[in-house]
């Protein structure tokens, strides 16, 4: 039997945490009985500076229920960083982790095929969404273009996956030798390389509040995904001014024409239309180039990515 936990990071999640360790209490009940896990799994919930009573809650659970365990981050850091907070603190707590949100829209039933594909020989074991029926319509869509740009930019990752995932402590030493400060998981992970496969998750609908990964979490994750495992962007941007260069001979040719027959006119509306087109052009290069030069200047500070307060470990 391998010891388990589940790592779930918290922001503002008072709503809906007594349910969901409710719900993973039994799951976890269930696994033991079955000889899957052991009776001295956990699940660990990390409090990335929520501005409720999340941080109460977990204490409180902590006290009541064996298997709960808490990490309190010193201030709020982003899903991905106390993802990885988490992970990285528990790796030697357990054989291996599974991390998941705390809303439980994840279908947790998968993660007793997950410890059997690991018993089986696999290090890392990728939930998979194969519905997305209770995700609002724009979520749907965006995720799905997301995953295709993604795709054509070069990034390797696994489609439809998010962050529900099993991992070996061999698959988390190796992770943590990335000192990445622009993380995106779901692009460092399969980089390990290790052996791994897939469950089908199926996802739920939440048990109560809203979510908080608003649209503008969504959009600076895709940009981070893109920016810090491709340089296409850039090689983009070459491309394009080669474009550029294509049509200003055509525009030069035109000039030339309207010249000999007579038909230019002083300040015609092709030139207004021509500055603002290779504006707008130096103004998203100069976008670009600047991501990427602030991803340089982050990762060379290399400041911590969080700081834990205080841990609550049976």
């Amino acid at each position: 039997m391998i010891k388990l936990a589940t790592v779930s990071p918290c922001y503002n999640e008072e709503e809906v945490l007594r349910h969901s360790v409710e719900r993973l209490t039994a799951l976890f009940e269930r696994m033991i009985k079955d000889g899957l896990i052991s009776e001295d799994s956990m699940m660990v919930f990390v409090n990335d500076g929520s501005r409720d009573r999340t941080w109460e809650i977990i204490s409180e659970q902590h006290r009541e229920n064996k298997f709960v365990c808490g990490i309190n981050l010193a201030h709020n850091v982003g899903h991905q960083n106390a993802i990885m907070a988490g992970m990285m603190t528990v790796r030697t707590w357990a054989d291996a982790i599974i991390t998941l949100d705390a809303d439980l829209q994840d279908d947790i039933e998968c993660i007793p095929q997950m410890v059997q594909k690991m018993e089986a020989g696999n290090d890392i074991v990728y939930g998979v969404k194969v519905s997305r029926e209770a995700d609002p319509f724009m979520k749907k869509m965006t995720a799905q273009a997301f995953y295709k740009l993604q795709n054509s930019m070069g990034v390797e990752s696994v489609y439809n996956h998010a962050d529900f995932r099993l991992m070996s402590r061999r698959a988390l030493d190796m992770l943590s030798e990335y000192g990445e400060h622009n993380l995106y998981l779901r692009g460092l992970i399969p980089m390990i390389g290790l052996p791994h496969t897939t469950v089908d998750d199926v996802i739920s609908e939440r048990f109560a509040g809203k979510s908080k990964y608003t649209l503008g979490k969504m959009l600076g994750l895709a940009l981070n995904g893109i920016t810090a495992f491709s340089v296409r962007p850039l090689y983009l941007i070459f491309n394009i001014g080669l474009l550029f260069l294509v049509i200003a001979f055509c525009i030069g040719v035109y000039v030339v024409y309207s010249l000999v027959v007579g038909t230019a006119v002083p300040g015609w509306a092709s030139l207004i239309l021509s500055i603002w087109l290779v504006g707008g052009f130096i103004l998203i290069s100069m976008g670009i180039i600047g991501t990427y030069v602030g991803k340089i200047f982050t990762e060379v500070k290399c400041r911590p990515l969080y700081h834990v307060q205080e841990i609550l470990k049976n």
